[in-house]
């Protein structure tokens, strides 16, 4: 039988929302085992004024001092381990395709000429797939990423899915990030950023080791 203190934060991506797919997914999969399961709005609904700072800070009121588990995926998976380096009451992480190295992926991904205009204007047009248009998003997020490390040390057991095709965020930030955390396992997955295609593979294998902490999955 779970503990009914068992507590899931799942953190979603860059320009998501709480209703995505893998948010509803893992919803579905654990309200019905019992766990509490919170999808805070990492952007608060100011998606131009959005840093890692002002997510970290959503997580932390989510979380409160109570033990929690953290699903992150892609912008939402690095939050997940920059908070759970800082807070100890984090007891495990599931991270999906985690951008690692977020503001270095950005600065290299973008043209010259696109960045010094964002830098200049203060603002980018983004598709935002929760609000199915285009938004904006400031510089700030760029100036403010600057200041977190690449790869936050977090020592909690992690279970890492990241698929073998993005195109996105490399799965060789994963194997890099694994190889020197003996707490975290990667389990490549064939399949894009995304992972929406091999949820099912992915409830699986992270299954046990969400509601019972073990690698045995």
């Amino acid at each position: 039988m779970l503990s009914d203190q068992l507590r899931v934060l799942y953190l979603h991506g860059f320009a998501s929302s709480p209703g995505s797919r893998k948010a509803t997914f893992f919803r579905q999969k654990l309200e019905p085992a019992g766990v509490r399961v919170e999808v805070p709005a990492l952007d608060e609904g100011d998606f131009e004024h959005m840093t890692i700072t002002r997510q970290l800070h959503v997580v932390e009121r989510a979380a409160g001092s109570e033990p929690v588990v953290l699903i992150g995926s892609s912008l939402g998976g690095y939050v997940a381990a920059l908070y759970a380096a800082r807070n100890s009451n984090v007891q495990r992480l599931i991270l999906l395709a985690p951008a690692f190295r977020f503001h270095e992926l950005w600065m290299a991904g973008m043209g010259r000429n696109e960045l010094e205009s964002w830098r200049e204007t203060g603002w980018l047009p983004i598709f935002h797939y929760g609000e199915a248009r285009e938004v904006r998003i400031g510089y700030q997020l760029m100036e403010d990423a600057a200041g977190y490390e690449s790869w936050p040390n977090f020592l909690q057991p992690a279970l890492i899915f990241h698929g073998t095709e993005d195109r996105h965020v490399p799965v060789e930030y994963s194997a890099e990030f694994v190889g020197n955390h003996p707490n975290a396992r990667l389990i490549r997955m064939n399949s894009g950023h995304e992972l929406t295609d091999v949820l099912d593979e992915i409830w699986e294998r992270a299954r046990t080791f969400i509601l019972g902490g073990g690698f045995e999955c």
